[in-house]
């Protein structure tokens, strides 16, 4: 089998559905991706994306290239995931291995597991110990740029669409605002649809602690990054006062935060971001560590990964659910009555159009 990497291509795309959104600490422009190919010596090909928005497009686009040549400089198989993690955080220490680092060698990681799943047959989930083939999702958005009408009728079609449980940004300038949206929120999905809250870090303690207490009538499910994710002491009070549970992890690139928050009993849920985590060994690491604690993983935002990984934990709790990229990508995931379906493709069972895809200059020979 020759599974020698010989080339690695490069895009960037844009969602069919892009328009200007805004949570509590970001306003988003557009909503865009870029795509790593890989493709072997045996002609395997696979795909890895990250969601990149408007933001720091030359310094993405540096960092991808960069990595392209280091991995083609090499003699890898599409196997050796963790030999090349080894050989590029070496050497990218210099400026630093997280962030825009660590991002790259992830999208990499990823299209390496579909093309090695490619070459094999078989989707990439049953390379693992597979637990379920039925995963909650839960439908995500709820912009603060939304007006209430915009948030209800969103919330609604989750709700028409069989989804059990719906996300919503609080961290308005005025909390009676977040409170008035999400009161609003229960009256049009009733009481069999669950809801969370996400201040996307945008919150002071004293606010997030008030804003638990004006929304206890209505039943939160659990309070995604109510304040900084460095804020361990924040987390922890937060947790103790109000009893709500606790979701964090998404702007992690390693589990030193997770290990400062099992240590300080203040967080429920671990929401590692496969792409800022380092890829599938890495996010599979930081649950396998939630897990001992008793804390189920509850990924961001890559659905279409994360839907068939969380198939191979041992506490799935569940994924999140963004229609992004459904309209550039060939085989749409299967979701019905709030449970996503993982693929029977091989690899990740999903391929971009190419139609949507646009070459990066430099990103191909």
């Amino acid at each position: 089998m020759h599974a020698s990497i010989q080339d690695i291509h490069l895009y960037r795309a844009v969602s069919p559905i892009s328009q200007p959104i805004a949570d509590a600490t970001h306003t988003i422009s557009s909503i865009q991706f870029y795509i790593l190919e890989v493709v072997t010596k045996g002609g395997a090909i696979g795909q890895g994306y990250l969601l990149s928005f408007h933001y720091s497009p030359m310094a993405i686009e540096g960092a991808l290239k960069d990595l392209r040549s280091f991995v083609l400089c090499h003699d890898y198989q599409v196997h050796e995931t963790m030999k090349i993690r080894e050989d590029w955080d070496r050497e990218t220490e210099y400026f630093g291995s997280a962030g825009l680092q660590r991002w790259a060698y992830a999208a990499l990681n990823v299209a390496m597991w579909d093309a090695w799943a490619n070459s094999l047959g078989v989707p990439v989930y049953q390379l693992f110990g597979t637990k379920t083939t039925k995963i909650p999702v839960y439908g995500s958005g709820g912009w603060l740029s939304y007006s209430n009408e915009e948030l209800i009728d969103e919330v609604v079609g989750y709700k028409k669409r069989g989804f059990t449980a719906v996300k919503v940004k609080v961290g308005s300038p005025n909390l009676e605002r977040d409170s008035e949206r999400l009161h609003k929120v229960r009256e049009a999905v009733g009481d069999e649809v669950r809801i969370m809250m996400d201040a996307n870090q945008g919150l002071s303690v004293g606010d997030a602690l008030t804003l638990a207490q004006t929304v206890q009538d209505i039943g939160i499910t659990w309070f995604e990054e109510p304040v900084s994710n460095t804020d361990f002491a924040g987390y922890e009070l937060i947790r103790s006062k109000t009893g709500i549970s606790l979701a964090m992890g998404e702007r992690e690139y390693d589990v030193q935060a997770l290990k400062e928050l099992i240590r300080r009993n203040a967080l429920d849920l671990w929401q590692p971001d496969l792409l800022r985590i380092g890829g599938v060994e890495a996010y599979r690491d930081s649950a396998a560590l939630a897990h001992a604690y008793h804390i189920p993983c509850l990924p961001h935002y890559y659905k279409d990964y994360d839907v068939p990984l969380l198939a191979t934990l041992s506490s799935p709790y569940g994924a999140e659910s963004f229609d992004w990229i459904d309209g550039i990508i060939d085989n749409q995931m299967q979701i019905e009555n709030g449970y996503a379906i993982p693929r029977e493709g091989a690899g990740w069972g999903f391929s971009f159009k190419e139609s949507s895809l646009e070459p990066i200059e430099g990103g191909q020979r």
